[in-house]
């Protein structure tokens, strides 16, 4: 029997994102004064993001449950991949960006890519 790959890459992405995300809604003032950035005037701009994150990383979970059933949400993710990775990449080549969120644009956009593949891929696990 093989197994579907698509489901371990969203079972994994959710685990990122959620992850990701409830440490910066717990922690959020502590990332940002380990990486020596100021944080925002507000801890709602770092809460918000935080928690769609979290939303995300359940979606990713509903995806890998059955990615061909749920191949229409794979759009979601990618484009919250290309928003992410985008911005990130464009202000680090214009403006600059805090070193902190360099690696996770690169992370993201390998999610981005293998997003892509999977959403284009149609094969079901047998």
């Amino acid at each position: 029997m093989r197994t579907d790959w698509r489901r371990a890459l969203f079972y994994i992405a959710g685990a990122y994102d959620a992850l990701l995300g409830a440490a910066f809604l717990l922690f959020g003032s502590r990332i940002f004064q380990l990486f020596d950035v100021t944080p925002p005037n507000h801890p709602g701009y770092v809460q918000f993001p935080a928690m769609l994150l979290i939303i995300f990383g359940f979606v990713f979970f509903r995806i890998a449950r059955d990615p061909v059933a749920h191949r229409d949400l794979i759009g979601y993710g990618i484009a919250l991949k290309a928003a992410y990775c985008g911005l990130v990449f464009w202000y680090q080549a214009t403006d600059g960006v805090p070193a902190m969120w360099i690696p996770w644009a690169w992370m993201d956009l390998v999610f981005l890519a293998l997003f892509v593949v999977a959403r284009q891929s149609r094969a079901s696990a047998t």
